[in-house]
């Protein structure tokens, strides 16, 4: 759990996440509004990928 939280990627996933729950609340509601949700959910995919990737890639490495 601890290689979610201390990566980059996934706390910048986070700190995304703020600012579209501001636009949410504050913003209107539009087609823009659900293509950033999407866009979120699209970082936040990666992030965790990203991380389960370099998880893989270790165990790899340490199993040679």
């Amino acid at each position: 759990m601890r290689k979610f939280i201390f990566n980059s990627s996934v706390i910048g996933a986070v700190v995304g996440a703020w600012s579209v729950l501001q636009t949410t609340r504050q913003g209107p509601r539009d087609w823009r509004l659900a293509l950033m949700w999407v866009s979120w959910g699209i970082t936040v995919a990666l992030a965790i990928g990203s991380v389960m990737q370099a998880d893989d890639d270790a165990r790899e490495l340490d199993a040679k």
